[in-house]
């Protein structure tokens, strides 16, 4: 029996290829209020090989098995007073060793300081182990609802300036997500 010994060049390269094409399994957990991160959730799913996907479901359907199973976790989250649901922090706090992407959706603001501002509170949470791979966020439409009571407000005449504003912000919203942000949203998944 003739026994060959493998060069480094060999052996980085066997190691390479063991490690692409379907090893990477992945998992995309999300809490969604409106449907928005619900729809980003979708959409990285639609970018990744299904066959990796150990399970894209709610944060609450997401077991402790299904994360031992994945190696990548893509969390998504939309916004609440300035960050996210303290069920996405706990569940955030449960993936020490894993790679995790953040994403997340916020009725409010246009600017990617203000977005950056609630993707690193979020981003606290992370289990210490845990190691940071990507992040994104966008507008997120909002419930008729809210409209309707910024309208009821702006009444006041003392809130008058202030509601118009946050009507324009609704207004501005109830596009999103749409093409440009899910185009970003693949871009920041190349890294």
């Amino acid at each position: 029996m003739h026994s060959e010994k493998l060069g480094v060049d060999e052996v980085i390269a066997a190691l390479e290829a063991g490690f692409s094409g379907g090893l990477m399994k992945y998992i995309i957990a999300y809490s969604s209020a409106t449907g928005n991160t619900e729809f980003l959730a979708r959409e990285i799913q639609a970018a990744l090989p299904a066959e990796d996907c150990v399970k894209c479901a709610a944060v609450r359907n997401v077991t402790d098995h299904d994360i031992a199973a994945a190696d990548r976790v893509f969390v998504g989250f939309w916004t609440d007073k300035g960050t996210g649901q303290e069920s996405v922090a706990d569940f955030l706090h449960r993936l020490a060793g894993k790679e995790v992407f953040l994403f997340g959706t916020a009725g409010f603001g246009q600017e990617q300081s203000y977005f950056d501002q609630i993707l690193d509170r979020v981003q606290q949470a992370m289990a210490p182990s845990a190691k940071l791979i990507g992040r994104f966020m966008c507008q997120g439409k909002m419930p008729a609802t809210v409209r309707s009571r910024y309208v009821s407000m702006a009444k006041d005449p003392a809130m008058a300036d202030r509601m118009q504003m946050m009507i324009a912000n609704f207004d501005q919203a109830a596009s999103h997500p749409n093409a440009t942000d899910c185009a970003n949203l693949r871009a920041a998944l190349q890294g």
